[in-house]
């Protein structure tokens, strides 16, 4: 099985949810990368657990420890690899997982995968936990992509029936969106207390909701990307359907299109106050043919409710090879997206600095 991605910037991931550790391998990184120890920080608590009742219970530092690829503060251009050690394990939650599938999880198919090798504690290494050191390596993609004038946005768009303004509305970043990434889980404050209403409503039941995160990029040069089989949405979509739960991904006005007629949708090319080629409307999310055109980048990633309830469910026992009663125990989110704009802003930070190291190469200036 493989854990890995990337072109010109390689990620690998190891460890297991209950395993000793878990960690990355970052092959690819351009030397002299100063890190920003205060963004990774930032990054890495807005992904971490246990922080509200309207998260998963879990309570881990996500404390990281840097193995190679760093000397005095800078990435010397070598394989950077790094581990969190998990600490917050309560395994025995799972013993009934050895003879039950969960609906819904990847228990079944991990162990044919496997060959029965697979560890069901907390998902192993399907678990959401290991996208702690994703973050990790996101936060230093975003850090160079910030230093070549390109910027992502993140928000929590929809939670259940609740649904809030676009990033549409965006033609540039600004303080609004600088101001967005200081607000509790990535929501717009007006957005906030219905958001989280609505996540309470199930959590007081034992249930779950889905969601939708939405993403735009502002300042990407136009050409990065390939037509066919190396477009900027065939990269972006192979990596954000990485992250556990995510189920749909759609550009620009995506499945929205089906509804309409095309002349609707025109994006327009025409000039801007300053002589530079850009579109009227961004309809396409800001590509073209597979490839950036200058405009924001704009999609949206679809979270499946969690499948770990409070509610009791029907399962089966594969040892008995009858049905059987599932009462699943652990500590989930009732959502999962309240943590999932880090690791969406992640996701897209390094397919981003891959794209643009194999379209221009990458130097750092000091």
């Amino acid at each position: 099985m493989s854990s890995s991605f990337g072109k010109e910037l390689k990620i690998a991931l190891f460890g297991e949810s209950h395993g000793t550790a878990i960690g990355c391998v970052i092959d690819g990184l351009p030397p002299k990368i100063k890190l920003d120890l205060k963004l990774i920080e930032k990054r890495m608590l807005q992904r971490k657990p246990g922080q509200s009742k309207l998260t998963t219970p879990r309570a881990e530092s996500d404390l990281y420890e840097i193995l190679s690829g760093v000397f005095e503060g800078k990435t010397t251009g070598g394989p950077l690899c790094i581990q969190i050690r998990n600490a917050d394990r309560r395994s025995e939650d799972y013993e009934e997982l050895k003879k039950v599938f969960r609906p819904g999880h990847a228990d079944f198919v991990g162990y044919v995968k496997s060959m029965g090798a697979y560890d069901p504690r907390g998902g192993g290494h399907f678990s959401a936990r290991l996208t702690a050191p994703l973050v990790f390596a996101g936060a230093i993609a975003e850090q160079v992509l910030w230093s070549k004038g390109i910027k992502i946005a993140g928000q929590i768009k929809s939670i259940g029936q609740v649904t809030g303004r676009s990033l549409s509305d965006f033609s540039h970043f600004d303080e609004t969106l600088a101001e967005l990434d200081n607000q509790p889980y990535n929501i717009f404050s007006e957005n906030l207390a219905a958001m989280m209403a609505e996540v309470e409503k199930v959590r007081e039941i034992g249930d779950s909701v889905g969601a939708v995160v939405e993403t735009s990029v502002f300042g990407l040069p136009v050409g990065l990307g390939s037509p066919f089989f190396d477009t900027v949405e065939g990269k972006l979509a192979h990596a954000l359907f990485a992250i556990p739960a995510v189920k749909g991904v759609e550009f620009g006005d995506g499945f929205n299109f089906a509804y309409k007629k095309g002349s609707e949708v025109i994006d327009a090319f025409v000039l801007d106050h300053q002589g530079n080629v850009q579109t009227n409307a961004n309809h396409n999310g800001g590509i073209n043919g597979g490839i950036t055109n200058g405009m924001p980048l704009l999609f949206k990633c679809v979270f499946k409710p969690t499948a770990s309830i409070g509610i009791e469910q029907e399962t089966l026992n594969f040892n008995t090879r009858e049905m059987t009663n599932l009462n699943i125990k652990g500590r989930h989110d009732p959502c999962v997206a309240m943590r999932a704009v880090p690791i969406v802003k992640a996701m897209t930070a390094l397919v981003l600095l891959d794209l643009l190291i194999e379209n221009q190469g990458v130097t750092i200036n000091e």
